[in-house]
């Protein structure tokens, strides 16, 4: 047995010496390039080198804000408030699911707000692309339909609360307002404007959990919940008034 295991013992070794004590084949022998990557800061040969440079450090700003302006800026924040809303005064609460509310809220406000997007591309964007106008100027062109279409969204209460608390003095006309000023009244006002809706669909399925609450009772039913008798009601009146075609109208409606 011991001259079986001796020359098994003694390849082993030889293999873990040949493994061990052989060179590396070389990257390019091996078929595979290895880039490298670095990060530099030289000096600038011209200044439209560093205007490039700011240039493109300002877009990745913007597009680092895009989730922001789009919450904040559009009627985003009014159609996820009362989607939501609604499928809680319903009952079903993972029904439709999160990213169903999400993508119909994200794609009505592309529908509401196509005008604007195509204002502001005729009168931004092609100028702009035509070489006609500077950037500043298609920034400031580009503002102006937003604007336009959150002071016809915005209470006058907002504004003037937003106002008092920038310490500005009253603007003479709605051209003269501050844009910081004019977002947050603006997003206010989506956020009432949003649960006073919400309010107004709770109350037919609010009252139908009042009578099956009391009918149940009245029957002596104690330990039966209330939901699982008032869930499918709700759900046959909600499609008998076809709810998504009043919910969605309405919506549209409150921005034209």
């Amino acid at each position: 047995m011991g001259l079986f295991q001796r020359p098994a013992s003694i390849a082993a070794a030889a293999l873990l010496v040949l493994l061990l004590g052989a060179p590396a084949a070389p990257a390019a022998a091996q078929g595979l390039v290895l880039p490298k990557v670095s990060l530099e800061a030289v000096e600038a040969k011209s200044p439209q080198e560093v205007a490039t440079a700011l240039e493109i450090v300002a877009i990745l700003t913007v597009l680092s804000l895009a989730p922001a302006i789009l919450l904040m800026l559009t009627s985003f924040t009014r159609v996820i408030i009362v989607l939501s809303l609604l499928r809680h005064a319903i009952g079903v609460q993972q029904l439709p699911p999160n990213q169903v509310i999400v993508g119909l809220s994200l794609f009505l406000t592309v529908f509401i707000m196509a005008p604007v997007g195509e204002e502001i591309h005729r009168s931004a964007w092609e100028p702009y692309m035509a070489k006609r106008i500077s950037q500043p100027e298609a920034l400031s062109r580009a503002l102006q339909p937003l604007r336009e279409f959150m002071l016809r969204q915005t209470r006058q209460s907002d504004l003037a609360l937003m106002v008092g608390l920038a310490r500005t003095p009253a603007p003479g006309s709605p051209s003269d307002l501050p844009t910081h000023v004019l977002i947050p009244a603006f997003a206010l006002s989506e956020i009432r404007t949003a649960f006073q809706i919400g309010f107004v669909l709770f109350v037919p399925f609010l009252v139908i959990d009042l009578v099956v609450a009391s009918v149940l009772m009245s029957l002596g039913m104690m330990m039966l919940p209330p939901v699982m008798i008032s869930l499918p009601f709700k759900l046959l009146l909600f499609v008998l008034a076809d709810g998504w075609h009043l919910v969605v109208s309405g919506l549209v409606a409150g921005f034209r």
